[in-house]
């Protein structure tokens, strides 16, 4: 029985730095840091042999993003730039109110966008594109008024939570 979407995961080769950009700038909260070497059954796992890395696991929400530094096998650079027609994974998306000021926000804070927010034609919605400090594209979206789309936040608590409540 499939449950929903756990997690996104990111490659990055500076864990410090990304989880830093989403825990201040997308108010995620870090749930789990942790890593690996010499695991066979995690090397059979993630398909390579002799991997190392760091993890951490940040609570977004309704939904975990998960952040990976490999450190064996070597990664390749990444290009900043990916086109999101490219295949494979194109970008998250935060739903958010008010996307003019996340926009601002973001961008004072030094976030690269493709375009301010835009609604594109008659959609119910408003949208922008923009980099994480990879260039891992992050989509802000804001649903305009009653659509299924819309996003409210209701139930998930991640287990590090329960202190809070």
């Amino acid at each position: 029985m499939i449950l929903g979407l756990h997690h996104t995961a990111i490659a990055t080769g500076d864990i410090e730095r990304l989880a830093d950009f989403y825990i201040t700038q997308f108010g995620c909260k870090l749930l789990v840091a942790d890593g690996w070497s010499n695991a066979e059954d995690l090397d059979a796992i993630v398909g390579l042999r002799g991997s190392a890395a760091r993890f951490m696991l940040l609570d977004a929400g309704n939904q975990c993003i998960e952040l990976f530094e490999f450190t064996s096998p070597a990664p390749s650079a990444g290009d900043p730039d990916r086109p999101v027609s490219d295949p494979g994974f194109t970008h998250i998306c935060f739903a958010v109110r008010d996307i003019d000021a996340e926009f601002e926000r973001l961008s004072a804070a030094g976030m690269r966008f493709h375009t301010p927010p835009k609604r594109a034609g008659d959609r119910p919605f408003r949208a922008t594109y923009g980099r994480d400090p990879d260039g891992n594209v992050v989509e802000l979206l804001e649903i305009l008024g009653d659509h299924p789309f819309n996003y409210e936040p209701t139930c998930p608590r991640w287990q590090a939570d329960k202190n809070d409540q």
